[in-house]
């Protein structure tokens, strides 16, 4: 397919998103079963232009003054990939496939591809409105530089499984990708993101992969991960494991000692738990159902060293990844998250041990899942204190945290917030809680 063709494709994938509400990756698996014409190389393309699209709809509607799924293709095409203005319409007029020709006002807007300086400022960082006041809570005069970041591609990122290789193993298994060390996990490898229509390797592809050499994951969900791993004790519970990921890392970062039971109240969030334990040679993870009639978790009250919550949130740090989720989101769903982040809360202290620790990790950047939801638990559940999770991310990475990624509790501690923008991660915030012994 000519450029033109991928343009009209991407305008089509969109007007059907824009129509039912339904994810955009759903709407992108239709258009290539009723297009079969198209190769994965144009598949690839569209779905890269559509979600390009989708990171960045604020500002590509401020620039076109338009916010159709047209104008915003447009905009992406020549303002993110940088096609010229001339090239653009010379390709609609060569290509019966393509869209209308371009208009003399969009030929302007698009040779100026600039916002007006008065726009509001979510426009600006390509976020949903009614969350710039929490957003800014969360990053005050970086608010338009964080967002920004997390409207960004993110890269693919890759943890090695130190049970079964090394960095240094799976970096030379992995050189065609042009993979690289991660800056801040001992355990991590990057994978870069592709321009335009490119797109990364696909590491699941790779025999290393398939051999459980690595897992992918991102950095940020890995240093959460190590972060936990540091409070010593072998009794471990993943409260909300669904697919393993901080399971396998635990299991690794433990050296298959101990015992982690992976448990979460929907078995279908599991996946496929049980092929990658097996793949990754993980032979202390013990996976715990849901029950219908009592508690899969009853013999464990009291009597664990480490209870890590990887809570269920509103994902706003994974925009980069799922940018079409960001427009989706509403106030009812933030409710919602905050009042099964409590309950998960609750039942997590009556796992943990005396003299163990919670360790709560959300991918999110929204006070009111993080700090605030801390300041709440602590407040009403005596016998905890906030950690020192800043100093946990030293003893892992061998180097300070970014200071703006650093919070400090009410009455003593620190919380960690990584972002696209300090930490080059997802989204993640994680937050030590010690009960006394």
């Amino acid at each position: 397919m000519k450029d033109s063709g991928r343009i009209a494709a991407a305008i089509e994938v969109l007007s059907d998103v824009e129509r039912t509400r339904r994810p955009v990756q759903d709407a992108l698996k239709d258009w290539g079963l009723t297009h079969r014409f198209a190769g994965s190389k144009d598949r690839g393309a569209i779905g890269n232009l559509v979600f390009d699209v989708m990171r960045r709809k604020a500002s590509l509607g401020a620039i076109m003054q338009a916010d159709t799924p047209r104008a915003l293709v447009l905009a992406a095409t020549v303002c993110i990939w940088g096609r010229s203005v001339e090239a653009l319409a010379a390709g609609f007029a060569d290509d019966r496939f393509a869209p209308a020709p371009l208009t003399d006002d969009e030929r302007a807007r698009l040779a100026a591809c600039a916002i007006a300086d008065d726009v509001a400022d979510w426009v600006k960082g390509d976020f949903p409105e009614w969350l710039e006041p929490s957003l800014r809570r969360s990053f005050g005069d970086r608010l338009i530089e964080e967002g920004r970041a997390l409207a960004g591609r993110a890269h693919v990122d890759l943890r090695v499984n130190s049970l079964k290789s090394t960095r240094e193993a799976v970096l030379a298994s992995l050189g065609h990708l042009d993979a690289k060390a991660c800056d801040w996990s001992p355990l991590g490898i990057r994978i870069p993101t592709g321009d335009a229509d490119l797109k990364p390797g696909n590491a699941a592809a790779e025999l290393s992969y398939k051999r459980g050499w690595f897992e992918i994951q991102d950095e940020g969900s890995q240093l959460a991960s190590l972060v936990a791993a540091t409070g010593g004790g072998r009794q471990a519970i993943d409260l909300c494991a669904g697919g393993g990921g901080k399971a396998l890392a635990l299991a690794a970062a433990f050296d298959n000692h101990g015992q982690i039971y992976a448990y979460d109240n929907n078995r279908r969030r599991f996946g496929d738990i049980v092929d990658r334990i097996e793949r990754a040679g993980a032979r202390n993870i013990q996976i715990r159902e849901p029950r219908k009639e009592g508690d899969a978790l009853a013999d464990l009250k009291g009597r664990a060293d480490l209870v890590l919550v990887d809570a269920p949130c509103t994902g706003s740090g994974t925009w980069r990844r799922r940018p079409d989720a960001k427009w989706r989101l509403a106030p009812g769903a933030l409710d919602l998250r905050l009042r099964e982040q409590a309950t998960v809360l609750d039942r997590a202290a009556a796992l943990v041990a005396p003299g163990g620790r919670i360790v709560y990790v959300t991918c999110s950047v929204l006070p009111q899942e993080n700090e605030e939801q801390m300041a709440a638990f602590l407040e009403r559940t005596p016998g905890f204190a906030l950690g020192e999770a800043a100093a946990a991310f030293a003893t892992v990475t061998g180097k300070e945290a970014p200071v703006t990624t650093v919070l400090a509790g009410r009455d003593g501690g620190h919380m960690l917030r990584m972002t696209p923008l300090a930490t080059g991660t997802d989204g993640f915030f994680v937050a030590i809680l010690d009960r006394r012994a």
